[in-house]
């Protein structure tokens, strides 16, 4: 099943079958953009979240925890629910858009969650050091930021594999509708449901080696974190 799952991959990539790169192409650019688009809000919201000192911080950081483990199929409940009922007139009902603000939701707790955890580690140092020099709260997150880039890029890389990964939304609310919405989590999904667990195979194959071709690139920019 395994050889069989990797002569399929090998042919589907081989044979430059538009629809095939199509899927590729899709997956990564839905993600890709989800995952850049949550990164400055997310950042944000996890250095305020973790520096601030406000009533129901506690509660806020419960909320933000539990949103990171929101199942993501109820994910893509929401985005559909607010599609066909308030945001009806934009028609986004089995679009790309949709795909796209479902993962953009379920990947912005990720950033934020992670970013909490990782600042609130660094910030005591940090911010004893910028309150010393006088420093205003807005050049004490600029700051924190700084000391936190390798975390940051950490936690961009937890919600892309999350995002690329992700099937259970992007069915939801884009229906795997062929050459509109139809993206590699959904491909393979729908080729098991029919029995084409060769196929399936191929595609995952084709699934982690994208993946690793990304962190590969990525690592010639951050040798510091991949080592």
């Amino acid at each position: 099943m395994i050889s069989e799952g990797l002569r399929t991959a090998f042919e589907l990539l081989v044979s430059f079958d538009w629809e095939i790169y199509q899927i590729i192409l899709l997956s990564l650019v839905i993600s890709l953009s989800a995952t850049l688009a949550a990164g400055v809000p997310g950042v944000l919201f996890g250095i305020l979240v973790s520096i601030g000192r406000f009533k129901g911080k506690r509660l806020v950081k419960v909320l933000l925890f539990t949103s990171m483990g929101v199942p993501p199929v109820v994910m893509g409940l929401i985005v559909l629910l607010l599609a066909i009922g308030p945001l009806r007139p934009l028609d986004l009902v089995f679009t790309r858009t949709a795909m796209f603000f479902a993962q953009f939701l379920l990947v912005l707790p990720i950033i934020a969650g992670s970013i909490v955890i990782s600042s609130e580690k660094t910030q005591v140092r940090v911010l004893e050091t910028a309150t010393t020099l006088g420093a205003r709260r807005k050049h004490k997150v600029g700051l924190l930021v700084r000391e936190t880039k390798p975390f940051i890029f950490m936690s961009l890389i937890l919600a892309f594999s999350r995002a690329i990964a992700e099937v259970g939304a992007v069915m939801l609310v884009g229906g795997n509708i062929k050459g509109e919405t139809r993206v590699m989590t959904t491909f393979i999904a729908m080729n098991t449901s029919m029995g084409q667990f060769g196929t399936s195979i191929a595609m995952g194959i084709i699934l982690l080696f994208v993946a690793f071709l990304i962190h590969l690139a990525l690592s010639r920019f951050r040798r510091d974190f991949y080592g």
